[in-house]
């Protein structure tokens, strides 16, 4: 018990609330984000490739689907989603990549900056992607 150090808990004083979700729902968005990430990845690779190839309509059904229930399972737990960076990155993402598909703003980079900006959060470790900024 003497090898334990202490931990200190002041930096997760501003994390949302969170409440408990049932282990079954942790492994179902397990295989939730594995199909948000094909789908995804389709979805980035007409942006990306040369000649801009037709989105097929399976894969962005696909993405959207997924994220809305990934949104979902995460809001279960993390009941103020919206006031931390890991739900704010996720509107900003979806401006970009609406942004994009509007052509307001050159579509390859503003979907790879949204991309790379919710892979960066995704990835972020839980005290900077939960905390809550206001």
């Amino acid at each position: 018990m003497a090898d334990e150090k202490p931990t200190d808990h002041t930096r997760y004083k501003r994390q949302g609330r969170t409440a408990d979700r049932p282990y079954w729902i942790l492994i179902v968005s397990i295989f939730i984000r594995a199909a948000h990430q094909v789908g995804a990845a389709v979805f980035l690779a007409v942006f990306l490739l040369p000649g801009r190839p037709d989105l097929p309509l399976m894969y962005l059904v696909l993405a959207i689907v997924s994220g809305i229930v990934l949104m979902a399972a995460e809001m279960l737990r993390h009941r103020q989603l919206l006031r931390e960076p890991a739900g704010l990155t996720t509107i900003v993402k979806l401006v970009l990549i609406g942004m994009a598909i509007h052509g307001w703003v050159p579509g390859e980079y503003s979907v790879l900056a949204a991309f790379i900006l919710a892979s960066f959060f995704a990835h972020a470790p839980k005290h900077i992607r939960h905390r809550r900024l206001f």
